[in-house]
């Protein structure tokens, strides 16, 4: 079907597209707020590269994030979209919504994007980070065109909707510190069993997001891959030069004696450039590192930890179910003791225990938060599983005051008191000096003007708003 494409307006500066009388588009900056049609309040966010142009077809990247800051989520692509000359674009969705409404806004904005610019049908992927990722794993099950998903730290949410008939390439991006690791090297499992291309990218810092440089490799995987399909032309120049820049980054791991990720970094170089060149020289180093003695040794090292990662996995997601339900508070203190034993694996000189310590932080912060939004979800919520998880989130993460406050809010509304007061005096001890959003705390109109309250108010802060005298 053929579309008309609204006429360019060249300027000194940037190119300009009008689109109806509603749309200005800019090329190299991004867009907000653009709407999806007259009939709906549905918007979304656009970047074109600065050397767009109308007179050929474009990949387009719909980008995702689920908590609101999708001109933030979209920034971080930029540079690996002006470098690999990729469209973005990212929906306004909401964590509120349910997956159906907002893989509707993903299909709608898909379409609007597809009207009102030359975006080859073909050369549509889905990317996104944690929750946005997990999202855009989805996308491409639901979303027929989209051929791909770009997953920053995130595995794919749901084994069973996969299936062969359906197909997709699928990219991942992590690092070992990431507690989705594990779960990122079983799902490449899964896809290899189905048949799906696919790649796991790893970057070495502990770091949440990649550098861009990890960002731009995917999107050069998606165009190799796209080439392979011969939805467009090969590229002989392209794909030498991408195929170096691998080789040059297997031997700058391999100096720093980083044999696992050189390793790991080879598997992914033969899944990809099989079809365009004969990798039996790859091959051979790869077979000579495998053979490598230190190799070996770090192999050990990693399956070992990772061995331990499993049973402690299982012992923490089996006592959290538990000590929910039965509102195990006695039991805090073994959680305390195991946030100890994590810290000294984080903190150790085992390089793979440190990642696993790492890991394991992660996953326990992970299954406390899930229980968390389970429990708030429900009609009647059962307040004392929700102060237990919000206690052990102060063990997890000691220095992030909104657990106290949260405590503090839900002790007070329950009129218990000296619980509050022991939370409080925690928070004010690490640091907490913000007294307005104290003061403002839903539900402690009572706990304030009580003399214990305004004593420690006064005694870490000096700024204690009520003198309660007690004769």
């Amino acid at each position: 079907m053929s579309k008309k494409y609204v006429p360019l307006f060249f300027a000194m500066i940037a190119m300009q597209i009008v689109v109806s009388q509603q749309i200005v588009l800019k090329k190299g900056a991004i867009l907000q707020a653009l709407p999806v049609n007259d009939s709906v309040s549905d918007t979304f966010s656009l970047y074109l590269p600065t050397n767009f142009t109308t007179e050929k077809q474009w990949p387009l990247l719909l980008v995702f994030d689920m908590d609101g800051k999708e001109k933030q989520t979209l920034s971080m692509f930029l540079n690996a979209a002006e470098e690999e000359g990729y469209v973005l674009a990212a929906p306004k969705l909401a964590d509120s919504l349910s997956l159906s409404d907002n893989m509707l806004i993903t299909g709608r904005t898909f379409h609007r994007v597809l009207d009102i610019l030359p975006i080859g049908k073909s050369r549509v992927y889905a990317a996104g980070a944690g929750s946005g990722g997990r999202f855009a794993n989805l996308v491409p099950l639901f979303v027929k065109e989209v051929k791909g998903a770009l997953s920053v730290g995130a595995s794919i949410a749901n084994v069973e909707l996969l299936s062969p008939k359906r197909p997709f390439h699928f990219i991942g991006i992590s690092n070992k510190n990431n507690y989705n690791y594990t779960s990122m090297r079983a799902m490449k499992r899964v896809l290899d069993r189905f048949r799906f291309p696919n790649q796991l990218l790893l970057y070495r810092q502990s770091k949440d997001w990649p550098e861009a440089g990890y960002l731009s490799k995917a999107l050069q995987y998606f165009t190799l891959a796209a080439m392979r399909k011969r939805v467009i032309p090969t590229d002989s120049a392209f794909v030498n030069k991408v195929y170096a820049d691998d080789l040059k980054k297997v031997n700058e791991l391999k100096s720093l004696k980083k044999f696992l990720l050189a390793e790991q970094h080879m598997v992914e170089m033969m899944s990809i450039y099989g079809v365009y060149k004969n990798l039996d020289s790859l091959r051979m180093v790869q077979k000579e590192l495998r053979r490598d003695r230190i190799f070996k040794g770090m192999k050990r090292g990693e399956n070992a930890a990772m061995l331990k990662e499993s049973l402690l996995k299982e012992d923490y997601q089996y006592y959290i179910e538990e000590d929910v339900i039965t509102h195990n508070f006695n039991n805090l203190g073994w959680w305390n003791y195991q946030m100890t034993e994590l810290d000294k694996f984080r903190k150790g000189t085992n390089p793979y225990e440190k990642e696993m310590g790492n890991r394991l932080l992660g996953y326990v912060n992970a299954l406390a938060e899930d229980n968390i939004d389970i429990i708030n979800s429900e009609a009647l919520i059962d307040e004392d599983a929700l102060a237990f998880l919000y206690m052990l989130k102060t063990i997890l993460e000691p220095e992030n005051f909104d657990f106290y406050l949260n405590i503090i809010s839900l002790s007070a509304k329950n009129e218990d008191f000296g619980t509050a007061l022991f939370y409080l005096e925690e928070a004010l001890k690490k640091g907490f000096n913000d007294a307005d959003r104290l003061y403002d705390l839903e539900d402690t109109a009572l706990l304030r003007i009580d003399s214990k309250f305004n004593e420690l108010v006064s005694k870490y802060l000096k700024d204690a708003r009520y003198q309660i005298n007690e004769e």
